[in-house]
């Protein structure tokens, strides 16, 4: 009976927790409005697949709200995505279908007829949010059967071959809305991606369920738009596929901009509103592909695996049978591993580097395993902007122990209980990976500072960042290595000799197997990196992390069984320095990683332009590989150690 209650108190404080976060996140709690209620658009940085580039939605000459422009507060993970979401002078009126509304007229400058241009050629594209949701356009394929394209955001403008420039300047909004009667908001439940209404207060109100806009270019008539005031009514507004009636970009144009808006009932709930977005295109051919590569490497990793077991434990079965005469005359005549039984727990060389990447590995392989499991629950949907980011960030810092006692127990095993020096191991784990991670962050800054985007980040976030990295990230490392060395060394099962072992010379060079090891691994994951990498460089959304979660596991699991086999293999061949390779085998997933990197870049990524964007995508790619790199290889070198610690344990030698 306790077991049960405690387990439904366990739940029940999971699911508090989850609703509280959920509500106190911005934009994530349910708004239900009346008849008549205002609502203001927000905008987000302009942005384009082609420079990457973000860049204030206000850099341009659009209409400002009435009041001055206003940014909303933003967490850790906005910023360091350059998000920058401030106020707009779109307003609608819940329920209330309004045309042709009048906000601003612009005599364009030089400046700002060259910023529009170079916005129109770099394919730049507004992002509108309303209610936390983005607006979406659809494209339709002429001559198709092709359901419509959803795309978020509209472009900026537009440039025909051989023609001037023209600029989106009226709006045609749609807003879907649900709505609940007699059941208000007096009780919300939580779920994955907000919240729905259960019945409760006598209230009533609509739910912003979708937002969509058709961009038009419209040349308003100045006589019609003399002595206007924002939100006055134009006269209709028809949006003619003539050239001749489009918005002409040029220096000394009055520029008028306006919109309309129409309501729409969806039978859409508030906790489905975001299912449009996460809707991946062609979803059966992606799941059946994924399922596909994941059932074929999973079939070949067990056999190796399988094949492995049986011929290890034949090989100790057959040893141990023989008595200790005919047990020497074997090792002289047919083992290979056994031959370097005094040598294979020599300390490897830069043993103080192998230290610190796998301390490191282990902070980074927890925060990501944590991270994907807890989004995978729908703690980091994409309604909380940035907080997927902001969670990985924390985490990290936290792990920081994890990392400090795992690099500085091994340490202490590598030097035979000698637990000297274990303080320049946890400060070297602690500047290691984040050292690296702000100088490139750094450099990349510069860079995004000098094309004067938002994407870089404020100069007083880089002394947050460092404050949390002193305050938080390195006491814990110390701490995690004070009690890494406090614990008990792991005692090798045999004596290592003093002089070493002369290894034999190899029919092939072990860093072939090595770099070829990293391909199985690479397999588990180069279906999935495609839309992850997709939805970064391409600004579509990913939300299918329960399966990120089980590739990730997969991953962990051939990374394992890749770097055991390639140990044993050296062993076999009385290679004895297993060391660094063990780390590298399942390690080397990471340059197969860069190299499709590369491939994405020069084949879908082709229309990125200008050697600064190049610069950013190879700048936080190297990053990612480097993470992938330590956690990967962190994954193989604990494999092998524990195997081979097993292995040589199971023997009885003199």
């Amino acid at each position: 009976m306790g077991t049960k209650l405690e387990i439904l108190a366990a739940l029940a404080i999971l699911c508090w927790i989850h609703n509280a976060a959920a509500f106190y996140l911005p934009g994530s709690y349910l708004h239900a409005y009346p008849d008549g209620k205002d609502l203001y658009a927000k905008v987000n940085s302009l942005t384009s697949i082609e420079t990457e580039l973000p860049y204030s939605y206000y850099s341009l000459p659009f209409c400002q709200p009435q009041g001055g422009v206003k940014k909303s507060a933003e967490n850790l993970g906005e910023l360091l995505m350059g998000d920058e979401i401030e106020s707009s002078p779109y307003r609608f009126r819940m329920n209330t279908n309004e045309s042709s509304i009048f906000l601003c007229t612009h005599t364009l400058s030089d400046n700002d007829v060259k910023h529009l241009k170079r916005r129109i050629d770099d394919v730049y594209q507004v992002n509108l949010m309303l209610d936390n949701l983005p607006v979406v356009r659809y494209t339709v394929i002429p001559d198709s059967d092709l359901p419509p394209t959803r795309w978020t955001g509209y472009l900026v403008g537009f440039h025909p071959p051989n023609d001037r420039y023209y600029i989106f300047n009226h709006l045609k909004f749609k807003v879907l809305i649900h709505q609940y009667e007699d059941t208000g908001v007096g009780s919300v439940m939580g779920t994955g991606d907000g919240f729905d209404v259960v019945p409760g207060k006598n209230l009533s109100g609509y739910v912003v369920v979708g937002f969509e806009v058709v961009p038009c270019s419209y040349p308003h008539e100045k006589s019609s738009t003399k002595d206007l005031k924002m939100y006055d009514k134009l006269p209709e507004v028809v949006c003619e596929m003539d050239r001749g009636r489009y918005q002409v970009v040029e220096t000394g144009a009055s520029l008028t901009f306006s919109y309309e808006v129409s309501f729409e009932i969806s039978p859409t709930r508030w906790p489905s509103r975001w299912d449009a977005y996460l809707k991946m295109e062609g979803s059966r051919v992606h799941w059946f592909s994924i399922l596909n590569s994941l059932m074929v490497i999973a079939f070949l990793a067990g056999i190796v695996f399988v094949i492995f077991l049986r011929t290890v434990r034949r090989d100790l079965t057959k040893y141990e049978e023989l008595d200790k005469e005919a047990q020497a005359q074997m090792n002289e005549e047919l083992s290979g591993w056994k031959l370097v039984v005094g040598d294979v727990f020599r300390p490897p060389p830069h043993s103080k580097l192998l230290c610190v990447m796998v301390g490191s590995g282990v902070q980074i392989l927890g925060m990501a395993i944590v991270t994907i499991f807890f989004a995978a629950f729908g703690f980091m949907s994409p309604a909380s902007r940035g907080m997927l980011l902001t969670g990985m960030v924390l985490l990290y810092l936290f792990l920081g122990i994890s990392a400090g006692y795992a690099a500085c127990r091994l340490w202490k095993t590598l030097k035979l209980g000698d637990s000297a020096g274990w303080r320049s191991i946890a400060w070297r784990v602690a500047c290691f990976f984040p050292g690296i991670s702000f100088v490139v962050l750094t450099f990349l800054n510069f860079l995004l500072w000098g094309s004067h985007s938002t994407g870089a980040i404020p100069l007083w976030m880089f002394f947050v960042l460092v404050a949390l990295w002193f305050c938080i990230s390195v006491p814990l490392t110390l701490f995690g290595g004070y009690l890494g060395v406090r614990a008990e060394h792991i005692s090798f099962p045999v004596r290592t000799n003093q002089i070493p072992r002369e290894v034999p010379a190899q029919k092939y060079p072990s860093w072939v197997l090595v770099l070829g090891a990293g391909t199985l691994p690479f397999g588990t994951l180069f279906i999935e990196l495609f839309f992850i990498m997709s939805s970064i460089w391409m600004g579509r959304f990913y939300y299918v992390f329960g399966f990120l979660f089980v590739v990730l596991v997969l991953l962990v699991i051939v990374c394992a069984e890749v770097s055991v086999v390639l140990t044993y293999m050296h062993l076999c061949v009385e290679d004895w320095r297993w060391w660094w390779k063990s780390f590298f085998a399942s390690g080397s997933v990471a340059l197969y990683v860069l190299l499709y990197a590369i491939n994405y870049l020069v084949f879908d990524l082709h229309s990125l332009s200008g050697p600064v964007s190049a610069m950013l995508y190879m700048g936080y790619t190297l990053l990612m590989v480097l993470a992938l790199m330590l956690a990967t290889g962190t994954v193989g070198f604990l494999t092998s150690f524990y195997f081979t610690h097993y292995l040589f344990s199971s023997v009885k030698l003199d």
